[in-house]
Protein backbone atom coordinates (compact mmCIF):
# COMPACT_ATOMS: atom_id res chain seq x y z
CA UNK A 1 0.00 0.00 0.00
CA UNK A 2 2.70 2.27 0.23
CA UNK A 3 3.73 1.98 -3.05
CA UNK A 4 0.41 3.12 -4.09
CA UNK A 5 0.60 5.64 -2.29
CA UNK A 6 3.80 7.19 -3.08
CA UNK A 7 3.05 6.83 -7.02
CA UNK A 8 -0.44 8.57 -6.34
CA UNK A 9 0.81 12.24 -6.70
CA UNK A 10 2.64 10.88 -10.26
CA UNK A 11 -0.24 9.58 -11.55
CA UNK A 12 -2.63 12.88 -10.39
CA UNK A 13 0.09 14.87 -12.52
CA UNK A 14 0.02 13.05 -15.03
CA UNK A 15 -3.68 12.41 -15.22
CA UNK A 16 -3.93 16.20 -14.66
CA UNK A 17 -1.37 16.62 -17.67
CA UNK A 18 -3.11 14.47 -20.07
CA UNK A 19 -6.86 16.30 -19.40
CA UNK A 20 -4.92 20.13 -19.96
CA UNK A 21 -5.63 19.77 -24.09
CA UNK A 22 -9.09 18.62 -23.78
CA UNK A 23 -9.71 21.39 -21.15
CA UNK A 24 -8.20 23.71 -23.93
CA UNK A 25 -10.91 22.58 -26.77
CA UNK A 26 -13.48 23.26 -24.66
CA UNK A 27 -12.56 26.49 -24.92
CA UNK A 28 -12.06 26.29 -28.41
CA UNK A 29 -12.74 24.93 -31.93
CA UNK A 30 -10.70 23.49 -34.00
CA UNK A 31 -10.87 23.31 -38.13
CA UNK A 32 -8.72 21.26 -40.44
CA UNK A 33 -6.23 22.09 -37.51
CA UNK A 34 -6.65 25.70 -37.32
CA UNK A 35 -7.75 26.54 -33.29
CA UNK A 36 -10.63 29.12 -32.69
CA UNK A 37 -11.41 30.81 -29.73
CA UNK A 38 -14.84 30.59 -28.28
CA UNK A 39 -14.56 33.89 -26.98
CA UNK A 40 -11.93 36.09 -27.24
CA UNK A 41 -11.29 40.29 -26.44
CA UNK A 42 -10.28 42.16 -28.90
CA UNK A 43 -9.83 46.69 -29.23
CA UNK A 44 -11.68 46.57 -25.50
CA UNK A 45 -14.39 43.70 -26.44
CA UNK A 46 -15.23 40.75 -25.66
CA UNK A 47 -16.75 38.65 -28.29
CA UNK A 48 -18.23 35.32 -28.63
CA UNK A 49 -18.19 32.62 -31.39
CA UNK A 50 -21.32 32.27 -33.42
CA UNK A 51 -19.87 29.68 -36.14
CA UNK A 52 -17.23 28.31 -37.87
CA UNK A 53 -16.32 26.40 -40.85
CA UNK A 54 -14.40 25.57 -44.04
CA UNK A 55 -14.44 27.41 -47.42
CA UNK A 56 -13.51 25.80 -50.34
CA UNK A 57 -12.64 27.02 -53.68
CA UNK A 58 -13.31 24.28 -56.29
CA UNK A 59 -11.15 21.28 -55.11
CA UNK A 60 -8.98 22.84 -52.37
CA UNK A 61 -9.43 23.76 -48.93
CA UNK A 62 -8.58 27.54 -49.30
CA UNK A 63 -9.44 28.66 -45.70
CA UNK A 64 -10.55 28.12 -42.12
CA UNK A 65 -13.11 30.75 -40.51
CA UNK A 66 -15.05 31.80 -37.38
CA UNK A 67 -17.64 34.76 -36.89
CA UNK A 68 -17.45 36.26 -33.68
CA UNK A 69 -19.97 39.03 -32.45
CA UNK A 70 -20.28 40.94 -29.20
CA UNK A 71 -21.40 39.43 -26.26
CA UNK A 72 -24.84 39.73 -25.29
CA UNK A 73 -26.18 39.65 -28.73
CA UNK A 74 -26.95 36.71 -29.07
CA UNK A 75 -28.45 36.43 -32.65
CA UNK A 76 -26.21 36.40 -35.61
CA UNK A 77 -26.18 40.16 -36.96
CA UNK A 78 -23.22 40.23 -39.30
CA UNK A 79 -24.49 43.19 -41.53
CA UNK A 80 -25.54 45.46 -38.35
CA UNK A 81 -24.03 48.10 -35.84
CA UNK A 82 -23.60 45.36 -33.48
CA UNK A 83 -19.53 45.23 -32.81
CA UNK A 84 -18.62 41.72 -34.63
CA UNK A 85 -15.15 39.96 -36.16
CA UNK A 86 -14.23 37.57 -38.71
CA UNK A 87 -11.17 35.52 -38.98
CA UNK A 88 -9.68 33.55 -41.38
CA UNK A 89 -6.20 31.29 -42.03
CA UNK A 90 -5.55 30.89 -44.31
CA UNK A 91 -3.84 27.15 -46.00
CA UNK A 92 -2.15 28.80 -49.14
CA UNK A 93 -0.42 31.71 -50.53
CA UNK A 94 -2.22 34.61 -51.63
CA UNK A 95 -0.88 37.94 -53.09
CA UNK A 96 -1.99 41.05 -51.61
CA UNK A 97 -3.19 42.49 -55.59
CA UNK A 98 -5.24 39.16 -55.40
CA UNK A 99 -7.10 40.30 -52.45
CA UNK A 100 -8.02 43.68 -53.72
CA UNK A 101 -9.21 42.48 -56.52
CA UNK A 102 -11.52 40.15 -55.28
CA UNK A 103 -12.82 42.31 -52.94
CA UNK A 104 -13.28 44.80 -55.60
CA UNK A 105 -15.12 42.69 -57.84
CA UNK A 106 -17.67 41.00 -55.15
CA UNK A 107 -18.59 43.96 -53.81
CA UNK A 108 -19.41 45.00 -57.27
CA UNK A 109 -21.36 42.12 -58.15
CA UNK A 110 -23.24 42.25 -54.19
CA UNK A 111 -23.68 46.20 -54.40
CA UNK A 112 -24.49 46.98 -58.02
CA UNK A 113 -22.74 49.95 -59.96
CA UNK A 114 -24.25 52.67 -57.59
CA UNK A 115 -24.18 51.77 -54.89
CA UNK A 116 -20.09 50.68 -55.51
CA UNK A 117 -19.40 53.85 -56.62
CA UNK A 118 -20.08 55.77 -53.36
CA UNK A 119 -18.26 53.03 -51.70
CA UNK A 120 -15.40 53.11 -54.12
CA UNK A 121 -12.90 55.33 -52.37
CA UNK A 122 -13.19 54.20 -48.86
CA UNK A 123 -12.75 50.68 -50.81
CA UNK A 124 -9.59 51.43 -52.39
CA UNK A 125 -7.99 53.18 -49.54
CA UNK A 126 -9.02 49.83 -47.33
CA UNK A 127 -7.42 47.89 -50.54
CA UNK A 128 -4.17 48.93 -50.34
CA UNK A 129 -3.59 47.76 -46.66
CA UNK A 130 -3.74 43.83 -48.01
CA UNK A 131 -0.61 42.28 -47.61
CA UNK A 132 0.28 38.98 -49.25
CA UNK A 133 -0.40 35.82 -46.98
CA UNK A 134 1.66 32.23 -46.71
CA UNK A 135 0.52 29.18 -45.33
CA UNK A 136 -1.03 30.12 -41.89
CA UNK A 137 -0.94 33.46 -41.52
CA UNK A 138 -4.77 35.04 -40.56
CA UNK A 139 -6.80 38.25 -41.41
CA UNK A 140 -9.28 39.80 -38.99
CA UNK A 141 -11.91 41.70 -40.34
CA UNK A 142 -13.35 43.76 -37.41
CA UNK A 143 -16.06 46.10 -36.38
CA UNK A 144 -16.09 47.60 -33.11
CA UNK A 145 -19.28 50.09 -33.56
CA UNK A 146 -17.56 52.54 -34.75
CA UNK A 147 -14.10 51.55 -36.28
CA UNK A 148 -13.57 49.64 -39.20
CA UNK A 149 -10.38 47.47 -39.17
CA UNK A 150 -8.26 45.05 -40.96
CA UNK A 151 -5.25 43.10 -38.95
CA UNK A 152 -2.68 40.25 -39.99
CA UNK A 153 -1.98 37.95 -37.41
CA UNK A 154 -2.53 40.53 -34.91
CA UNK A 155 -0.96 43.57 -36.38
CA UNK A 156 -3.47 46.25 -37.32
CA UNK A 157 -3.07 47.13 -40.77
CA UNK A 158 -5.92 49.75 -41.19
CA UNK A 159 -8.42 51.31 -39.16
CA UNK A 160 -10.87 53.55 -39.97
CA UNK A 161 -14.68 54.92 -39.27
CA UNK A 162 -16.17 53.58 -41.95
CA UNK A 163 -19.91 51.97 -41.16
CA UNK A 164 -20.94 51.54 -44.60
CA UNK A 165 -18.11 49.40 -45.85
CA UNK A 166 -17.92 47.52 -43.02
CA UNK A 167 -21.82 46.54 -43.85
CA UNK A 168 -20.60 45.63 -47.24
CA UNK A 169 -17.06 43.84 -46.62
CA UNK A 170 -18.43 41.63 -43.79
CA UNK A 171 -21.74 40.64 -46.57
CA UNK A 172 -18.60 39.23 -48.88
CA UNK A 173 -18.75 35.89 -46.56
CA UNK A 174 -22.36 36.53 -44.11
CA UNK A 175 -24.81 38.24 -46.52
CA UNK A 176 -27.21 37.24 -49.10
CA UNK A 177 -25.16 36.50 -51.82
CA UNK A 178 -21.69 35.22 -50.14
CA UNK A 179 -19.09 33.90 -51.89
CA UNK A 180 -19.93 30.49 -50.03
CA UNK A 181 -23.21 29.65 -48.51
CA UNK A 182 -22.44 26.62 -47.34
CA UNK A 183 -19.60 28.69 -45.42
CA UNK A 184 -21.53 31.68 -44.53
CA UNK A 185 -24.28 29.08 -43.04
CA UNK A 186 -21.44 28.11 -40.72
CA UNK A 187 -20.17 30.81 -39.71
CA UNK A 188 -23.38 31.88 -38.84
CA UNK A 189 -24.38 28.34 -36.71
CA UNK A 190 -26.96 27.61 -39.54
Amino acid sequence: MTFARAELPRLLIALLLAAAPLCALANAVEVKGVRFDRSLEAQGQRYRLIGHGLFRYMIWDAYAGAYYQAEGYPRPAPQSPVPRRLELAYFHAIEAADFAEVTRDSLRDQLGEAAFRELRPALETFNRHYRDVTPGDRYALSWTGETLSLALNGETLYARAEPALAEALFGIWLGEAPLGEAFRDALLGR
